[in-house]
């Protein structure tokens, strides 16, 4: 039995022996594995700095995205605000060349029309027109041929 006993003592200090050293971890690391382990190190540094920087650049991309979204909006609102008032538009001028149709004071709608806009197209043309009158410009003599001698 003290053979057994001192078996039993064995195996449980070996146990214990395992324990402890399996808790405590080793202390002693290769200068190669050192020198591995700080690589590492640095390139999950640069990494951790790049990811921040893109996260930035994100965050800005994001934020011009939805300035440029707004502006869409505001300049699609704008656009049928537009087609609204050229549709109300176009309805009244039709109504009222109807009714200077049946009046019968005028001529076709379509006449009417093409005469409205030369009249507006003189307006303008009187408006950009200057109010004194330039002497004429001198013309220059016609250039001499190379073929001339």
């Amino acid at each position: 039995m003290t053979r057994a006993v001192m078996v039993r003592n064995f195996v449980m200090v070996a146990a214990m022996t395992i324990v402890s050293v399996g808790l405590s971890g080793c202390d002693y690391w290769p200068p190669a594995l050192q020198t591995q382990i700080e690589q590492l190190r640095t390139e999950l540094q640069t990494v951790t700095a790049e990811k921040t920087q893109l996260q930035n650049q994100y965050a800005s991309f994001a934020k011009v995205k939805e300035d440029l979204q707004a502006q869409v909006d505001d300049l699609s609102r704008a656009n049928r605000d537009k087609s609204t008032m050229i549709a109300s538009l176009q309805s009244s001028l039709t109504l009222a060349q109807e009714r200077l149709a049946k009046a019968g004071k005028g001529p076709s709608p379509k006449a009417a029309a093409v005469k409205a806009s030369t009249k507006a197209a003189s307006m303008k043309v009187k408006q950009n027109t200057p109010t004194k009158q330039k002497a004429p410009a001198k013309k220059k003599p016609a250039a001499k041929s190379a073929n001339a001698r």
